[in-house]
């Protein structure tokens, strides 16, 4: 018995989740390109303040 993709959504929405990985090209086993990936997922709450004064950091 599986879980609903909506309620595994709201789980990992919920405690938050961090997604990273690299990406490496080479050629001839020389590395050319290295990018690095992070990524947070996570809800936003009304009632926690935003760590800003204004509207956002732009």
């Amino acid at each position: 018995m599986g879980v609903p993709l909506v309620d595994l959504l709201d789980r990992v929405l919920a405690t938050g989740v961090v997604i990273s990985g690299d990406l490496l090209l080479a050629v001839a086993d020389v590395p050319l390109v290295r990018i690095s990936l992070h990524a947070l997922l996570a809800s936003v709450s009304d009632r926690v303040p935003a760590p800003w004064p204004d509207s956002g950091p732009l």
